[in-house]
């Protein structure tokens, strides 16, 4: 996989070109950036931005005019950042307009037809998708034992797409004796290229047991068998590993400022 290549093809196709991940979100193009705003329970953020060769007060006004836009609409929003966006110096001056940086993730990529989709759950373990309320409430169970937060937003997100727009997500719960230890899903988007791993995780008692690699495996051969020809996932240091093992490429890194108006 040429990583140069690929990276510019994800700006291209899933940051330049977003659209909409849920029902009611819009994606607009406005001031050298690529926006979404959505409900007050979905996801409002900048995707994308060009604003090298900008003059600093010409970067600064750029942002306060984002601040401006998601204050009027009383959304808290995020500027997801990568680590080759330009100016170098953007994440410094998104902290001194009161964006706070949240933990650094990899942007990791791996081409279906290249990784390594052998993968089982352990003897015990069931896959079950996630296809109503019930399975919603068994996932959002799972995601807030393994990460330790409030999980309404997804909860929200995960029943509106089910109803409005099922086939733009995959999603899958893990049981042990009908007791969820484990989900994840995946984002699809028609006419992309890239599908994405999202939400992966583990309750502590089942950790290190190969059932977050068993879930990777499990959607990356629903995204290959959908045409899709590339995987993405934003990975954290506890998830890099296994996504190494099983053949993903880090390309950059990827950071969430977020900023809550006072």
């Amino acid at each position: 996989m040429d990583h140069a290549a690929v990276l510019e093809l994800f700006d291209r196709d899933m940051r330049e070109g977003a659209r909409p991940d849920g029902p009611g979100a819009v994606v607009e193009r406005a001031g050298g950036v690529v926006r979404q705003a959505g409900s007050e329970q979905g996801w409002n953020g900048v995707l994308w931005s060009r604003l090298s060769g900008l003059a600093e007060a010409d970067v600064d006004a750029v942002i306060t005019e984002q601040v401006r836009y998601f204050a009027g609409l009383g959304r808290d929003f995020e500027w997801k950042l990568y680590g080759h966006d330009r100016p170098a110096d953007l994440g410094g001056r998104l902290r001194a307009a009161g964006f706070t940086p949240e933990p650094e993730e990899t942007l990791m990529i791996a081409e279906c037809g290249e990784l390594r989709l052998d993968a089982e759950p352990p003897e015990g373990i069931e896959l079950r998708p996630v296809t109503d309320r019930s399975g919603v409430d068994l996932m959002v169970d799972v995601h807030e034992q393994a990460f330790g937060t409030d999980s309404s937003r997804l909860r929200h997100q995960l029943l509106a797409q089910l109803d409005a727009d099922p086939d733009t997500i995959v999603a899958v719960v893990a049981l042990a004796d009908d007791v969820p230890v484990s989900s994840a899903r995946m984002e699809l988007t028609p006419g992309a290229r890239f599908a994405g791993l999202w939400g992966g995780g583990t309750v502590p008692a089942w950790r290190g047991r190969g059932i977050y690699r068993a879930l990777v495996a499990h959607r990356a051969r629903i995204a290959a068998a959908r045409g899709y020809r590339y995987l993405q996932v934003d990975a954290s240091d506890q998830s890099r590993p296994i996504l190494d093992r099983l053949g993903f490429a880090a390309l950059t890194t990827t950071t969430p400022y977020v900023y809550a108006p006072r």
